[in-house]
């Protein structure tokens, strides 16, 4: 069925991103049969999220559901993750983000389990954690409103915020931008372990680094390259279909 059935056209666009972005994440073990990619939706206390039981491997867009910030679908027919109150209340407390993942990443609760270790931006492309990545203490499933709002004071002015043997919340303006932060947070997770298991002290950029990095960052161009090689390689290989037109970012 056409990413535009049934829905307007910005919604079409936004359901399409949706299945797009948690096809490739799943692709990179990112996300797995479990986890979750919302997204805003533009003048409305709500967002779009997928059914709870769908595969992320074969999510389409007919298929994802609009759901309003008291939790209740207002679009679609399906129950939406247990775990909604996770974006509900991230989107809340953040008017500048528009894109949250819930993902149990294996690298990412690795680091919540290691006294003494906290994640550090080690990567060139993790100047965008240099506020922090706060850890939440709450291990358990995110089912009520309240854990939700806990996880998202956790979050705080960040970009991301770990859970305590459970997984991460990460935060974006977009959905493109969302696919380039979960791929550079993954990389940066993996290069750090890969400094502890080396067995040597994990040198993380400095504050005068990012500083430099950053005078030379262009996001929007960075975003938009990253979204043309995902979503092309994507096309190639069938996760992301031909129809749902995603090329132009």
């Amino acid at each position: 069925m056409p990413a535009s059935a049934g829905l307007t056209n910005d919604k079409a666009r936004l359901a399409a991103e949706v299945c797009a972005v948690t096809r490739i994440l799943e692709e990179m073990n990112i996300l797995q049969y479990s986890g979750h990619v919302a997204v805003r939706v533009p003048g409305q206390d709500a967002l779009m999220v997928q059914r709870r039981s769908d595969s992320r491997a074969e999510l389409s867009p007919d298929r994802i559901l609009t759901v309003d910030f008291d939790g209740k679908v207002i679009d679609g027919d399906g129950k939406p993750p247990s775990e909604t109150s996770i974006h509900i209340e991230a989107m809340r407390a953040r008017p500048d983000v528009n894109a949250t993942l819930h993902s149990h990443m294996d690298l990412a609760i690795a680091f919540t389990m290691m006294e003494g270790v906290q994640m550090l931006p080690m990567r060139a492309r993790a100047t965008r954690w240099k506020s922090g990545i706060p850890t939440h203490p709450d291990p358990s499933h995110i089912k009520h409103p309240q854990q939700g709002r806990d996880l998202a004071a956790t979050l705080g002015p960040h970009h991301v915020a770990l859970m305590r043997a459970h997984g991460l919340l990460l935060v974006a303006e977009s959905l493109p931008a969302l696919l380039s932060d979960s791929v550079h947070f993954q990389e940066n997770a993996q290069a750090q372990m890969q400094v502890l298991n080396a067995g040597a002290t994990p040198k993380p950029l400095s504050d005068a680094e990012i500083e430099t990095i950053l005078k030379l960052e262009d996001r929007p161009h960075h975003v938009a390259k990253m979204w043309n090689y995902y979503i092309r390689k994507a096309l190639v290989g069938g996760a992301v279909e031909k129809d749902w037109d995603l090329l132009a970012v």
